[in-house]
């Protein structure tokens, strides 16, 4: 698994570093994703649906955090 880390990272910039770091894992792989952006869990979504990758959760964390997990 892989673990990223944007808090800190206001929208677009999450999905953008998402999209790029996935360049570089394998298919198969999880990406393990830490956010604080406001609009992430619809970003996320969204971009998980329109590249195919699989949305496995996106949980508030509290504190406005944001925990996703994507399987590439």
């Amino acid at each position: 698994m892989v673990e990223l880390n944007l808090l800190g990272l206001k929208c677009p910039e999450p999905v953008l570093k998402i999209a790029s770091k996935v360049k570089e894992i394998p298919d198969g792989e999880m990406l393990d994703v830490i956010a604080d952006c406001p609009s992430f869990p619809k970003d996320i979504e969204a971009w998980c649906e329109r590249t195919g990758k699989t949305l496995l959760f996106c949980m508030d964390e509290g504190d406005g955090k944001y925990h996703a997990q994507i399987q590439l």
